[in-house]
């Protein structure tokens, strides 16, 4: 079971002073909170692409590559990298060299991406929205696969036995698939055989993705695929501090900025205080409170939907720097020690379970 934390490197206005701090600053904090994540013990750290004022990290591979030097042991993501208006090439060319400068800790998670903004930065047109993923995912995938390509599709010039480097220091550069949760991205990412990575966001209780997690081995399986290799990851909004009520109110102001200002982008009703307890509480989007709620929620999360990583999205808009340091500090020194624990001794049950029925 590995844990870890994802950002969008947010740049959002301070909900107390109104001031909103630079892209360069929080690039820097994000570094910053990369190299404390390694050190407390965690195993992942995700940086999502955005191309919008409000968010810092338009080039994520980066943004690691600044950490990956001052780290040791921590997985480098991208958490995702909108693949429908990228050039695969690059984006292999990019983790390579991360994988490089790591030593062999980077992974590339591709989606299809919810903000459109970087379509007409980079001359796509959104009409194409699912036909550009699925082609540059072949793409990608084939230059994965081999050092030399040939490949030709409708949106991108041909490639003729042409090699694409620096190679990895990994054998195989590892792909992930992100979904915000359609069913349909669940059974492609389990056909093609692909690590899987679902966004848990909203108004909705963590356990229904159950069902997405069933589709994605059941299409795993009948392509052939090992299920039991196959890593699924969740990813969610929350916040750790050393008492509930401390979590509660400090992820809070941010949360409700942040989420209100995407409901006003999006046509959509107003977000209250209560919608924000009620995504708290056990059955909730969000992993809001103290070290063991935390823990709890993750453990159930692990046992009900059969994830194999959680990734906590730390902050929600723009919180102070030394509260979101504590918050990773916390789950990594007191979060992960406890979801690994109970895990272990769990699967171990499990496993003498299922060798007494044979």
């Amino acid at each position: 079971m590995e844990i870890g934390v994802s950002t969008f490197v947010e740049t959002t206005p301070d909900v107390h002073t109104g001031k909103t701090m630079s892209h360069a600053e929080r690039i820097r904090e994000v570094v910053e909170e990369i190299v404390l994540a390694d050190q407390v013990g965690l195993d992942v750290y995700g940086v999502g692409e955005h191309h919008r004022p409000d968010f810092a990290a338009s080039a994520p591979a980066v943004v690691m590559a600044a950490a990956a030097s001052l780290t040791s042991k921590i997985r480098l993501t991208s958490a995702v990298m909108i693949l429908s208006s990228s050039d695969p090439v690059r984006v292999f060319q990019d983790f390579a060299t991360l994988d490089a400068v790591s030593n062999g800790r980077a992974e590339i998670m591709v989606g299809r991406g919810s903000f459109m903004e970087s379509f007409p930065l980079f001359g796509y047109d959104v009409k194409d929205y699912e036909e550009l993923f699925d082609e540059k995912l072949e793409l990608l995938l084939q230059i994965q696969q081999s050092e030399k390509v040939t490949w030709s599709g409708k949106h991108r010039a041909a490639i003729d036995n042409l090699g694409i480097y620096p190679r990895p220091v990994q054998d195989r550069l590892p792909v992930w698939i992100g979904s915000a949760g359609s069913p349909e991205s669940a059974i492609r990412a389990g056909a093609m055989g692909l690590p899987f990575a679902l966004a848990i966001i909203g108004n909705v209780n963590p356990s229904q993705y159950a069902a997405h997690v069933k589709l994605y081995k059941e299409a795993a399986a009948k392509a052939g695929h090992d299920v039991s290799r196959l890593p699924i990851a969740t990813h969610s909004h929350g916040f750790i501090a050393e008492s509930n009520e401390k979590a509660l109110e400090q992820f809070f102001p941010s949360t409700h900025a942040r989420t209100n200002f995407r409901a006003v982008e999006k046509g959509l009703p107003p977000y209250h205080r209560a919608d924000y307890d009620a995504a708290c509480k056990f059955d909730g989007a969000l992993y809001v409170g103290d070290p063991e709620t935390v823990a709890n929620k993750i453990i159930y999360l692990r046992k009900e939907v059969g994830i194999t990583r959680f990734l906590l999205h730390v902050p929600h808009g723009t919180m102070p720097h030394a509260e979101v340091m504590e918050a990773i500090r916390l789950l990594g020194t007191e979060v992960a020690p406890r979801v690994r624990d109970e895990i272990s001794r769990w699967e171990q049950e499990q496993g003498m379970e299922k060798a007494g029925r044979l």
